[in-house]
């Protein structure tokens, strides 16, 4: 096993889904079976516009051939394992690269970096992990949202791995799971109810909107912003009882269920559509809506 970086563009020519899959041709067979059973970080290109840098984080659960492309392969995903950054860190900062161990012998950045498929050392993923999951200034929850338990609060200070294992039970934490998703979600729809296109922050300073999964995690639905959507309570508690839905373009679905359409219908914002992120990757994508449609919206 070993740790690493995957090159994934948001506009890629690849069959990838990076909480899924991640497709790369033969010549990265031997670096990704490598990352079998363990994790990885994705990165984006530089010269991508508006690039996320290193982005999120996701453990490779096989590695197997690609039926429908000749000389591909698939990494596997772990379900689950996928977590979006909160902070993309970027390629360079104040202090240089965040990943040294692309440099050379005399500190420049080599060829390596180019590299689609490469390891990464155990600081180098820390540190950028450290970078992409600190939340010192986190959305803090609804008044009325689900108390943490001790020593899981609203933690202000950057997290430091003194072994493996604190790295992978950190990141494997449904409790810190959940406060990052909330926090990548809510940061996506600017603390805006996709539904009602209310944005309603209290007298605390807490958005008084949820972060829901689009395809919950008890049915294998990743953290991923693409799977989530910014919901008031209302809106949450209709959509996850399947009186309300989404179209693949974010046509608002209304179930014959519901005891009262129009009210209903003045509930939503006048367009009848959701409202979306601005950017695409963002937005939530046709397979989760989906999933909800086929499993959840009651018809």
């Amino acid at each position: 096993m070993g740790l690493g970086v995957f090159i994934h563009r948001s506009d890629s020519i690849y069959d990838d889904s990076p909480a899924e899959q991640y497709q790369f041709p033969s010549q990265y067979l031997h670096r990704v079976q490598a990352c079998v059973g363990d994790w990885i970080i994705y990165y984006e290109p530089r010269k991508v516009s508006e690039t996320r840098g290193y982005f999120a984080v996701a453990k490779v659960q096989q590695v197997v051939r690609d039926s429908t492309t000749s000389g591909m392969y698939l990494a596997l995903i772990e379900p689950g394992s996928y977590l979006d950054f909160v902070h993309p860190v970027p390629f360079s900062g104040a202090d240089g690269v965040v990943e040294r161990g692309v440099l050379n012998a005399e500190g420049r950045i080599s060829g390596r970096a180019q590299s689609a498929v490469r390891p990464i050392s155990t600081d180098d993923f820390s540190r950028i992990v450290a970078l992409g999951l600190d939340d010192r200034e986190p959305l803090l929850p609804r008044v009325d949202a689900r108390a943490s338990p001790p020593g899981f609060g609203e933690e202000q200070a950057p997290f430091q791995f003194e072994q493996s294992r604190d790295r992978v039970s950190y990141i494997a934490s449904r409790i810190v799971r959940d406060r990052v998703f909330r926090q990548v979600v809510l940061s996506a729809y600017d603390k805006r109810c996709a539904i009602t296109g209310l944005k309603l922050i209290n007298g605390g300073g807490r958005a008084e909107v949820d972060a829901a999964h689009i395809r919950p995690v008890e049915a294998n639905g990743p953290d991923i912003v693409s799977n989530g959507i910014a919901l008031s309570g209302t809106a949450h508690w209709m959509f996850d009882r399947g009186l309300i839905g989404l179209t693949d373009n974010l046509e608002i679905l209304i179930s014959r269920q519901v005891n009262d359409p129009d009210a209903v219908r003045g509930f939503i914002n006048k367009t009848g559509r959701a409202i979306a992120p601005r950017r695409a990757f963002e937005r939530p994508h046709a397979h989760f809506l989906q999933w909800h449609r086929e499993h959840c919206f009651k018809q």
